[in-house]
């Protein structure tokens, strides 16, 4: 388990920056290969199937498969929403209306149908195969069309019996070959500079696309108003909860303590082997009772949380998990004790998810705090598959979530691995 903490900072000189920047490039070009060999081909299934589904509604076809069409284009939807806030710093708020969880088909297709958020990933859908594949493939294609120069140089002309031209340079020999090296020495600064521009454009593309618009404020407190009633209700019921566990657990073990202790005062004079004998036996009962009342206490603020915060909390939770864990924490101050415990209980929903559902063998958590928002990101190695369902435990974590305007987003393809990525708008002292 590793810790990553913050030191003082220095001045970079520019050897470092220009590494640093042609770091940036490599990766920019790489993330933009697998956006456009891997995105490309996804986002024209989902528009071809949520096209095809959808007109077939009328017919009764489309009240079966357009749920898992669309749950599948949220899914996908998701996944990039994951990619753009890790790849491009950009958040893009997740506004999908809940569902009923009894909901039959024709009330889960209207449901989502109805959805403005739905509207809107499938107008990304076009947009994304598009403009966002030619962005992708433009970070990717600038680093390499400057390389080519160098290869050119290197020997590669010979393989053309005719002029090959590389931009504006007809390269018939050896001294063209290095004109176009020297091209390509251009062209390689200009695209250090531009490939991770472009690799933002791209996302910003995708989250002026999926992000809800000033027009839509009314849903987003409609949102916000149905997570706090949900937060409320979930209050309530944690009420009832502790007040049933205190009654039927330590409450019983104090009374029957109290009609043992009773009973020895009797017995003192007349039994002593059996008073002592109800001592004993009123001691391992008061010991119950404190355990049941420090479990309880537990369940509802941990100790941990309270004394040391949500980093040492959320490692208590790592090395309580049967599975491999790494834990990185960047925090450097504490949030509200609210918005603590809300990412705390979220963070163990999700643990207790990974390891009863997922399979996984290792879980990495990374936790940092930056641009006025709490992140915390959980990722298995496990099968995938994970989904934001009506009844299932992610749900729950995300009324959580939204009880403090926060936002959870989930990228879990089948066969893994799976990233489930919390923000919070906090700040910390």
């Amino acid at each position: 388990m590793s810790i990553e903490t913050k030191s003082g900072t220095r001045q970079a000189g520019p050897a470092e920056r220009t590494r640093t920047r042609t770091r940036r490039a490599a990766l920019s070009a790489v993330r933009g290969l697998a956006l456009t060999f891997v995105s490309l081909p996804v986002a024209v299934v989902c528009f071809c199937l949520t096209l095809v589904s959808v007109a077939l509604v009328p017919i009764g076809i489309g009240i079966v498969t357009t749920p898992w069409v669309l749950t599948g284009v949220r899914m996908f939807a998701d996944w990039r929403r994951v990619l753009a806030a890790e790849w491009g710093g950009e958040r893009i708020q997740r506004a999908y209306r809940p569902l009923p969880a009894d909901a039959n088909p024709w009330t889960r297709t209207f449901g989502m149908l109805g959805d403005p958020a739905t509207w809107r990933d499938f107008r990304w859908l076009p947009v994304d195969m598009t403009a966002g594949f030619v962005t992708a493939l433009l970070a990717f294609a600038l680093p390499v069309y400057a390389l080519e120069g160098f290869v050119i140089a290197a020997g590669l002309w010979r393989a053309w019996d005719d002029t090959y031209w590389y931009g504006f340079v007809p390269v018939t020999d050896q001294t063209t070959a290095l004109y176009a090296a020297a091209l390509g020495a251009v062209l390689l600064v200009a695209a250090v500079r531009l490939s991770p521009l472009v690799l933002q454009a791209h996302f910003r593309l995708t989250s002026a696309m999926l992000n809800s618009g000033q027009g839509e404020l009314a849903e987003r407190v409609r949102v916000l108003t149905e997570t706090r009633r949900d937060a409320v209700d979930t209050s309530a019921a944690e009420l009832r909860r502790i007040e049933r566990d205190l009654h039927d657990g330590a409450q019983a073990r104090l009374v029957a303590m109290g009609m043992d202790l009773g009973t020895i005062e009797a017995l003192l004079e007349k039994d002593p082997a059996k008073a002592r004998e109800l001592l004993a036996q009123a001691r391992r009962s008061s010991a119950d009772a404190l355990t049941e009342l420090r479990e309880l206490v537990r369940g509802i603020h941990p100790p941990v949380l309270a004394e040391r915060g949500l980093g040492d909390a959320v490692r208590a939770l790592a090395l309580r998990l049967p599975v491999a864990s790494e834990v990185d924490v960047d925090l450097t101050g504490r949030a509200d004790a609210p918005v603590e415990a809300a990412a705390y209980f979220a963070v163990s929903e999700i643990l207790t998810n990974a390891v009863k559902h997922s399979g996984a063998d290792r879980i990495w958590i990374d936790m940092h705090h930056e641009d006025g928002r709490l992140r915390v990101s959980v990722t298995d190695n496990g099968k995938g598959g994970a989904v934001i369902g009506a009844g299932s435990g992610l749900a729950g974590v995300e009324r959580r979530l939204g009880t403090f305007d926060g936002v959870l987003a989930v990228g879990s393809p089948a066969g893994g691995p799976t990233m489930v990525t919390m923000e919070i708008p906090c700040a910390l002292s």
